[in-house]
């Protein structure tokens, strides 16, 4: 296929504070891109390690870390892998892959989306710096229940600075991600090719699209209820949540958190899902199975995720239950389409295995665990047996840890070539795979037992009795397992940068525009683009030139023309 932009310019030539410069200042989206995704993995690697000392504090029953202790390192390890990784490293890989997949040239606004880096930057640095400061980090758990993250009651937490940058840094967060969420909406709406009509869109763009209508939507409301809580706080005359001030309702932080954490949920697994379904169709060789009706799915999981957030309350009294229940039971339906649409895409395919295939496999079976687990909480009865249970961390690690994770780590494994030029070793992948699935299952499946058996969250030690310490060392080897298996993945990415085979153009022989440029991408993106008819453009211009297709070859479009 010919080749329709020159090779990348690299460094050769231009000192090394000249380079870091050029990096700290770039507007270009690719760049951003890679800045957020290595800023989220730094960030990873610390709320890794945090649940690798939990686990081993709870391998056994008797304590190593003090209750304050272990507290502030479960909150952080959640924050830091919600806020810090699971989001800023989705939007890594939009920033990064949006752009190219609708042939545009940048992002539409550069320097906003400069300043939503900067700002997750510094809102991160903000958070984890908590530790440094007296008292410690934040400890009221990644969600924040006041009274315990608010100075008033018996279980109130001491007025200290960790959780207050706790609260800024998320408020700093959320403006970033409602910026880029702006970004998105805008550069998908008004810069697509001529010829990318909205239903000509690649999966992993519709993903974005609902994603940043979530957060535009939804984090605002989270923004106000931390303002409310700092306010509460800090003593500056608000009694928002404090039932001993004036009309002050503990449930009202609840509300508004869960109406944006349950669109989170869907905010950080709709792009992984969106990755998965731009790579399974390449390894089965065959167009997605139902295009038009995955979009639909898509669209109607972020109008769903709005109207389900109070499952999270049924143990509270204060909300209507029958309605909550059957609209969380309603939601596993767009679900399951795309489920049936991925398995009837690779039923009868022509599917191979690299390593990014594997990941995307793993995806369907982790998250479809954690999927399944989250129907049981829809049940009221159910869910008030299981409620603050270890049933419940294991449903959200599945949903997240695993399902999530997994589907970034098939991002890695299949845009890498693209980002840097060069393929990953795919022993090292392999190795990284299965190492992170056995592990996975080998810390989370044990979770669920305990649940069951009623083990509380959010505990440091246990009563030596009922197979529990069993189970809980069992799942703290899987937690080294999964982290051993990070090693081979690490120097995969640091040896194949520099050594790795050269990948060429479209290693994959795949479907969108992005691999329609060269790998890595120039500064803006396209010298031409190849005339887009389909969802396939990238199919149809090979059949073209193979002579197997319809039209001319020579049809090119200038990259500047774009419509509306």
């Amino acid at each position: 296929m010919a080749t329709v932009a020159p090779t990348a310019p690299g460094y050769a030539g231009m000192r090394a504070v000249d380079v870091i410069i050029e990096w700290l200042s770039t507007t270009d989206h690719k760049k951003i891109g890679l800045l957020y995704i290595f800023t989220a993995l730094g960030f990873a690697l610390v709320g890794g390690a945090f649940s690798l000392v939990m686990r081993t504090e709870l391998a056994q029953t008797g304590t190593i870390i003090g209750d304050e202790t272990y507290n502030q390192l479960f909150t952080m390890h959640g924050s830091i892998m919600l806020f810090l990784f699971i989001l800023p490293v989705a939007a890594g890989f939009m920033n990064y892959i949006v752009p190219l997949q609708i042939g545009a040239p940048d992002m539409a606004f550069p320097r906003m989306n400069a300043l939503s880096y900067w700002m997750f930057a510094f809102g991160g640095i903000m958070m984890v710096s908590s530790f440094a400061f007296s008292g410690g980090s934040a400890s009221a758990g990644w969600t924040s229940y006041p009274p315990v993250a608010s100075n008033t009651g018996a279980n109130a937490q001491p007025l200290g600075a960790g959780t207050d940058l706790w609260l800024v840094g998320v408020v700093i967060l959320g403006a970033a991600s409602t910026a880029g969420a702006i970004n998105f909406l805008t550069t998908i709406f008004k810069l697509r090719a001529p010829g990318m009509t909205m239903f000509r869109l690649p999966l992993f763009t519709w993903t974005t699209l609902v994603t940043s209508f979530l957060v535009l939507l939804a984090t605002p409301v989270l923004a106000s209820a931390l303002i409310m809580l700092f306010v509460d706080r800090n003593g500056a005359g608000g009694a928002f949540f404090d039932p001993t001030g004036q009309g002050g309702q503990v449930l009202l932080w609840q509300n508004l958190f869960w109406f944006y954490s349950h669109p989170a949920v869907y905010i950080m697994i709709l792009p992984p899902m969106g990755v998965v379904s731009e790579i399974i169709p390449v390894f089965s060789r065959k167009p997605l199975f139902g295009y038009r009706s995955m979009v639909l799915a898509i669209v109607g999981i972020g109008l769903l995720g709005f109207i389900v957030w109070a499952h999270h309350m049924f143990t509270t009294g204060g909300v209507f239950l029958p309605f909550f229940m059957a609209s969380t039971f309603l939601i596993a339906v767009p679900t399951g389409v795309k489920f049936f649409n991925w398995i009837s895409t690779m039923f009868r395919g022509a599917v191979t295995l690299p390593t990014a295939m594997l990941f995307a496999i793993g995806f369907l079976m982790l998250f479809l665990i954690g999927g399944i687990t989250g129907v049981f909480h829809a049940a009221v009865p159910v869910d008030f047996h299981l409620h603050d249970t270890y049933f419940v961390v294991s449903h959200l690690h599945y949903v997240l840890a695993t399902g999530a994770a997994f589907g970034i780590l098939a991002a890695v494994y299949f845009w890498f070539p693209k980002m840097i030029g060069r393929l990953l070793n795919e022993g090292l992948g392999k190795l990284h795979f299965w190492s992170a699935f056995i592990g996975a299952n080998m810390l989370f499946w044990p979770q669920l037992m305990l649940g069951l058996d009623g083990m509380p969250r959010r505990i440091n030690d246990y009563a030596p009795y009922g197979g529990w310490e069993l189970m809980n060392l069992i799942s703290t080897v899987g937690a080294f397992v999964v982290a051993a298996g990070m090693i081979p993945f690490l120097f995969n990415i640091l040896y194949s940068w520099k050594y790795g085979e050269e990948a060429g153009d479209d290693p994959w022989e795949a479907n969108t525009l992005e691999w329609a440029t060269s790998s890595p991408p120039p500064a803006h993106n396209f010298d031409r683009l190849i005339p887009v008819k389909s969802e396939r453009p990238l199919f149809d211009h090979r059949m073209v030139e193979s002579g197997t297709g319809a039209g001319s070859a020579s049809a090119t479009q200038p990259a500047a023309a774009q419509d509306g």
